[in-house]
């Protein structure tokens, strides 16, 4: 790390870095979803249908689509996190992006060509907490707390 990245680091905004590790966690996420034993049925993966059985953890209902979707959320939120609007931007963006992602899970026939991505139910709720977690983030940390003068 060179003598500005590490002036960088340590100027960050709370903002910048919550951006930074959820971006890391996404980027970390989607590499281990291309890893077999780590994502189980690994030979059962599909590009981008609902029959693809390869679970990460066990749980979560994966795809080659979904595993690139996670890797470029990743890259997004740590390009991203370099300055405190862009952070902002990809905590609420992201967040309502998986929000409506929640949206599209409940309402989709899991068994229909329509699910594409593919999800499952611990996607579901997991795309909620992560929708609703970033949008907190990202309002509750680009809240300025400043005082103005007393006017008399």
């Amino acid at each position: 790390m060179s003598r500005t990245d590490h002036k960088a680091a340590r100027t960050r905004s709370p903002l910048q870095k919550a951006a930074l590790v959820v971006g890391a966690v996404f980027l970390l996420v989607g590499v281990l979803g291309f890893i077999p034993g780590i994502t189980t049925d690994y030979d059962t993966m599909k590009f981008a249908e609902h029959h693809s059985e390869a679970m990460l953890l066990g749980l979560f209902q994966v795809s080659i689509l979904h595993n690139l979707v996670h890797l470029l959320f990743g890259v997004a939120g740590i390009a991203m996190a370099r300055a405190a609007s862009t952070a902002r931007t990809f905590l609420i963006g992201g967040g309502v992006i998986y929000l409506v992602l929640w949206l599209y899970g409940l309402i989709i026939d899991r068994d229909s060509g329509a699910n594409f991505v593919p999800v499952n139910s611990a996607d579901n709720w997991l795309h909620f907490a992560l929708g609703v977690g970033m949008i907190t983030l990202g309002v509750l940390l680009s809240r300025r707390t400043t005082t103005s003068p007393v006017s008399r």
